[in-house]
């Protein structure tokens, strides 16, 4: 069939995560493969504004399937929010003769472009790519996968550690406002605690479970915290429970940044390349304001609106039950 498309653009915007890469390459690769004109945009949306826009063959995206971060760059844009800003975007998208845009981002990646497309009729296309985990549509996003064997990996480290010196560790990893990294990573690293935005926990409850394992004799307690709970921070926490709870000498390790770097898991790579060559093959079909998500093994679109619904993502229950129950 011949494609009712002929010029795509890739960009990956807001925060970076670990499968960019391979989705850029998929998207670059699938739509030239369709005899379709590819170009990079450099920046994210602040690229479409300064018209940073550069024509990309197969070999632009050769060896990046193993690198971290994106090579087409990533800025967060507070021009683009505006009226002036987006009709620049678009004049520059016309002056390139571009009729498709990939964005591969979270969620204020799919607002802008949401509000983009109805504006101006752009056809756009988004990857879920974010390390929270929290778009609706997709079982996992990608660099999920990666920044959850980042936090594993760290954590058995310091378990070795916490247990030489009877030692209370709190943990804080990212999640603003989803507690996926936290609650998955506290299950794979045999966390004795987890305290997440979604669930409320109260000190004097984090207490008496660490209470109970000391009476129990254990050596060592880690405790995950996603930076978003509800009580602070790892070091706000670790200080209320050090005032009334001192069985441990009691350590901080905020993990940070480091969650988004290094080369993808093969999870990754994989779903990224899925994922980008979905999203050429919807534009080609002529799809817009859809998002590419993985629903059970099966590459499903949800509409970009649907996906920003990210109030109604629920942690899985038997997840939340399993943090108590091996814990013990």
């Amino acid at each position: 069939m011949e494609p009712n498309i002929k010029n795509i653009a890739v960009l990956t915007s807001g925060g970076d995560a670990p499968g960019m890469n391979a989705a850029i390459r998929a998207v670059v690769r699938t739509g030239i493969y369709h005899g379709i004109n590819m170009f990079g945009v450099m920046q994210g949306y602040q690229g479409l504004i300064t018209d940073n826009i550069k024509p990309m063959d197969a070999r632009s995206v050769s060896n990046i399937l193993h690198l971290g971060g994106t090579i087409l760059k990533t800025a967060r844009c507070l021009e683009f929010k505006t009226d002036e800003g987006q009709q620049i975007a678009y004049n520059n998208l016309k002056k390139n003769d571009i009729d498709g845009l990939v964005v591969i981002g979270g969620d204020g990646t799919f607002t802008g472009a949401k509000r983009f497309s109805e504006t101006f009729g752009v056809k756009v296309i988004g990857i879920p790519g974010t390390i929270d985990n929290d778009l609706v549509g997709s079982d996992f996003t990608l660099g999920y996968d990666t920044a959850i064997n980042t936090v594993i990996e760290a954590i058995d480290k310091i378990r070795d550690t916490a247990d030489a010196h009877d030692r209370l560790f709190f943990i804080e990893v990212m999640g603003r406002d989803s507690g996926c990294i936290a609650l998955r990573s506290s299950i794979a690293s045999g966390a004795e605690a987890v305290l997440l935005p979604e669930k409320e926990t109260s000190v004097n409850e984090l207490i008496n479970k660490l209470a109970l394992g000391a009476a129990t004799k254990k050596s060592s307690s880690i405790v995950i915290v996603a930076e978003g709970h509800k009580q602070g921070g790892a070091y706000d926490i670790a200080k209320k429970v050090k005032e009334t709870f001192d069985h441990y000498d009691t350590k901080v390790t905020i993990l940070g940044h480091l969650q988004r770097g290094g080369s993808p898991s093969s999870f990754d790579r994989i779903l990224g390349s899925r994922l980008g060559f979905a999203a050429v093959n919807a534009l080609i079909a002529g799809e817009t304001e859809q998002m590419v998500g993985l629903k059970g093994n099966e590459i499903k679109l949800t509409s970009i609106r649907e996906a920003l619904t990210a109030h109604s993502f629920k942690l899985e229950p038997d997840l939340m039950e399993m943090t108590e129950v091996l814990s013990i």
